[in-house]
């Protein structure tokens, strides 16, 4: 069984940095895709950041390059999205996602089995 678990959202300054941690209870972890994704209030679910199960491929949503970094760490099974100088439309919903085993990186949601619950950032003007 594979459980996802976001952490760390709450309620930041336009500016201000935050990370959010995913922790992830799965024996296939470390051969598995991992990704975040947002849903901003009356948008779909829109893709953030993944990167590969041997973390030397990463892929970013164009328009987050620069200010979001994603991260995987083996010694605990989570993986973390650093974002800094946040705006306001960076208000959502964030989720962490993996794939099956083997699954390659991908910006698409279908390609992800797994999802957490959800972690609130919102961004104040």
């Amino acid at each position: 069984q594979v459980q996802l678990t976001e952490s760390g959202g709450g309620v930041v300054q336009a500016g201000e940095s935050l990370r959010l941690t995913c922790e992830i209870q799965s024996g296939t972890f470390i051969i598995s895709t991992l990704a975040w994704f947002r849903q901003a209030p009356g948008k779909e679910r829109e893709f953030v950041a993944a990167i590969s199960r041997n973390s030397i491929s990463t892929a970013y949503a164009d328009s987050l390059k620069g200010r979001f970094t994603i991260s995987r760490h083996r010694n605990n099974q989570t993986i973390a999205l650093q974002m800094n100088s946040l705006r306001p439309d960076d208000t959502a919903v964030y989720f962490c996602a993996q794939t099956l085993p083997w699954r390659p990186i991908s910006q698409l949601e279908d390609d992800y089995n797994y999802w957490g619950q959800g972690a609130q950032v919102t961004v104040s003007s």
